[in-house]
């Protein structure tokens, strides 16, 4: 066999291998999906499985879901809110941070990044307490801003977008500079637009934590109006009872955000990570 025989075989090796890693990754997700079709007496007795019975399936669970769990739709109103508008003010505050960060060189620099990279190896639970106190203090307690003020600017974020932004060309901003632009026009209009790869696949990270965060807002929020999805779907599994036509067929309806989200921002979700990852 010839060398371009040996790299086409390694190819379909590859290819081969992949499809296998996705099989098994997608296996949870497809036993979930078909489970939602199942009765709640099935699902009661034998649990989620992959075996498929036709005879069995309905559509009864998502009628529920659409016609009587008017709660289950709060809740999902309520992080949908909760996660934009995460997602907007953890890019736009961590974006600055991180770009002032790379391109300014002011006193105290370095020891400012040292304290975003050491924030980032504390365990958010250690941060809690001292939080929760916070926002007892400032009685703001049950409130869609106690859920977010702890996470408008993620550490993670800040490490992410300082890493990219220092492989921004800085002849831009001395032109703009030359051409009377201010800081913050420079940017907003010049920068900010070039992070755009970045600020994709933060938005992509930054939703998936925000729409799966159950800890947090466990203990901030009191009212089942105020509950996010994680939260509400937990509260159906009690020891009087487990509803869970409601929870596997609102869990299958959780998915469609973030895939959402995924494919309106994944084309530059590689060339963020990679590019952010690899500058500096």
């Amino acid at each position: 066999m010839d060398e371009k025989g040996k790299i086409k075989l390694l190819k379909w090796i590859a290819n081969i291998g992949f499809v296998i890693i996705c099989l098994i990754a997608l296996f949870p997700i497809i036993s979930l999906l078909i489970s939602s079709f199942r009765p709640s007496a099935d699902l009661m007795q034998d649990g989620i499985s992959f075996s498929i019975d036709f005879s069995r399936l309905t559509l009864d669970n998502y009628t529920y879901i659409f016609t009587q769990a008017s709660e289950y739709w709060t809740w999902y109103g309520n992080s949908l809110i909760i996660s934009a508008v995460t997602i907007v003010t953890s890019l736009f505050f961590s974006s600055m941070v991180g770009y002032a960060l790379a391109v300014y060189d002011f006193k105290g620099r370095n020891f400012f990044f040292i304290l975003v990279l050491l924030i980032l190896m504390v365990p958010f639970e250690i941060l809690m307490l001292p939080l929760y106190q916070l926002m007892v203090s400032t009685q703001i307690i049950d409130t869609y801003l106690a859920v977010v003020l702890p996470l408008i600017v993620a550490p993670v974020a800040v490490f992410f977008f300082r890493q990219y932004a220092l492989g921004l060309p800085k002849q831009l901003m001395d032109a703009a500079r030359i051409d009377g632009s201010t800081e913050y026009g420079i940017f907003f209009k010049i920068m900010l637009p070039l992070m755009g790869p970045s600020l994709a696949a933060m938005a992509i990270l930054q939703g998936l934590t925000s729409w799966n965060n159950f800890l947090w807002p466990l203990l901030v929020l009191r009212s089942n109006d105020m509950f996010t999805l994680p939260i509400g779907l937990a509260t159906l599994l009690t020891p009087y009872g487990n509803n869970y036509d409601v929870l596997i067929a609102g869990s299958v309806m959780t998915i469609i955000p973030i895939m959402i989200l995924f494919i309106i921002f994944q084309r530059y979700f590689v060339a963020g990570l990679t590019t952010g990852g690899v500058k500096g």
